[in-house]
């Protein structure tokens, strides 16, 4: 994964299923060859061009494993969930939608610059226990912020807790733009949301 041999990729993981290796097992080394493509492109060894390249392998082979999850046909409840406006990056939201999926959860998924009006209309219809906003970019927090302030202001946010993730997304995040809870990873945001539901 991290040397972006796309063909190599496929073949390992039709290698290790017919191994009948857990699909979970296998997305992770996924999301481990995709950290180490992260640092790359932090010490620029990778440019944009092999990030982007990265992103379509990831999604193409986890698409390939979502058949393989052990998923549970029972709905523990619903998610809301999209990239905040001002933010086109899919590949966290994407995986948090997939785990999220395979762990019980029914997910919305508003896509990538999401408007605020669109978070509204779908809280309003699908009445969701929690809506997760993912951010990549520094520069989106405020709208991320705005996007909270007004679930707020239009009273919906007593009725759903609202869990954020994304690469530069901390604590400190939180607090600013009012979330919930704050999401290290995708894993961990089913954990925090089943705690909040109280199941296991």
């Amino acid at each position: 994964m991290a040397d972006l041999k796309e063909d190599l990729v496929f073949a390992e993981i039709t290698e290790q299923l017919n191994k009948n290796v857990p699909a979970e097992e296998i997305f992770k080394e996924l999301q481990l060859g995709m950290e180490i493509i992260g640092e790359r492109y932090q010490s620029q060894q990778y440019y944009l061009s092999e990030l982007i390249m990265a992103a379509d392998i990831f999604k193409n082979a986890a698409k390939n494993l979502q058949d393989k999850f052990q998923s549970t046909d029972k709905k523990i409840a619903t998610i809301v969930l999209g990239t905040v406006s001002g933010d086109i990056h899919d590949i966290g939201k994407d995986i948090v939608s997939l785990i999220f999926t395979t762990n019980g959860f029914e997910v919305i998924d508003l896509g990538v610059d999401v408007p605020i009006q669109k978070f509204i209309d779908a809280i309003r219809e699908h009445k969701p226990e929690f809506v997760g906003i993912s951010c990549l970019l520094t520069t989106a927090f405020d709208n991320m912020k705005k996007t909270i302030e007004t679930i707020k202001e239009e009273g919906l946010g007593s009725n759903v807790k609202i869990l954020i993730g994304g690469g530069p997304v901390d604590k400190g995040t939180s607090n600013y733009v009012g979330a919930d809870e704050v999401c290290e990873d995708a894993p961990s945001g089913v954990e925090i949301a089943k705690k909040l539901l109280e199941v296991k």
